[in-house]
């Protein structure tokens, strides 16, 4: 490459930055990187630091999950507040004395489906992404007919929060939608985390996980539908985890317009 400050149209590395927002073909000014890209490094490093850190507004993701027509309860980890959250990720894992009595007093279920929105490592992921996701799935769920427990707004939580809460609720599967980790390109991704016969205990190969959810990543609709067809085959198979296999593909690729048809009760997109 060049050391021309600004890459053009003849340079190859040029063309392939217009396609990935990963950091390829940042030019340099002697031995080092230009100015912009230093300061869109520090930007970026910045904005994944505030994700993590950044609170959640349980009340204001509360109200948009209700605006869509769910039940919703408040629930928090064991972790006390965030700088114990981060250094202690077990807490995180576990259901705080409060928590736990608050389930135990519902006395709901069985139920299909348990839905736990959780903070994670990216707070602005949920904030910015979990509502619209919801509302991606909500047809999904109605179409299957599933049961579906209150969806749970966990603060300082893990994702393994989610088999405690699913037990709980006595949920054949948990669904645990979370801020993923933030990247120095990707501070707003949301990952969900499938666990069927959620118990304390569960081992991540037990789980599978769509990842990347967000506006620049996997869409809403796409998620939906691919988390319908899981959800399909684990209540039909008795699985998920590395024995469940996403093949929802060949549905994918059969249906007209993806981003707008949902899979039917098979996992198949409508005729």
């Amino acid at each position: 490459m060049s050391d021309d400050h600004t890459a053009t149209d003849t340079d190859p590395w040029a063309r392939l930055a217009r396609l990935t927002p990963a950091r390829i073909g940042l030019g340099r000014v002697g031995s080092g990187l230009p100015t912009r890209e230093v300061l869109r490094f520090g930007l970026a490093h910045a904005q994944a630091r505030d994700a993590v850190h950044t609170p959640l507004d349980g009340e204001t993701v509360r109200a948009g999950i209700a605006a869509l027509g769910f039940d919703t309860l408040a629930l928090a980890s064991a972790a006390p507040d965030r700088a114990t959250y981060l250094r202690r990720p077990d807490l995180g894992r576990a259901l705080g004395d409060e928590a736990q009595a608050a389930l135990a007093a519902r006395g709901d279920g069985p139920v299909d489906l348990a839905l736990v929105v959780a903070d994670g490592l990216s707070a602005r992921a949920v904030h910015e992404g979990a509502a619209g996701f919801l509302a991606a799935f909500q047809p999904h769920i109605a179409r299957a007919g599933w049961r579906l427990a209150p969806v749970v707004v966990a603060t300082q939580a893990r994702v393994a929060l989610g088999d405690g809460i699913g037990a709980a609720l006595k949920a054949r599967a948990v669904v645990v939608i979370i801020g993923e980790r933030p990247g120095l390109s990707s501070p707003d991704s949301l990952g969900l985390y499938l666990t069927f016969g959620p118990r304390v205990g569960r081992s991540d190969a037990e789980r599978n996980c769509i990842s990347n959810v967000r506006p620049a990543g996997l869409s809403h609709e796409l998620a939906a539908f691919k988390l319908d067809w899981l959800l399909t085959q684990a209540f039909a198979l008795g699985i998920s985890g590395v024995s469940l296999k996403d093949g929802s593909g060949p549905a994918l690729e059969a249906a007209p317009d993806p981003t707008k048809l949902g899979p039917g009760p098979t996992g198949q997109p409508p005729a």
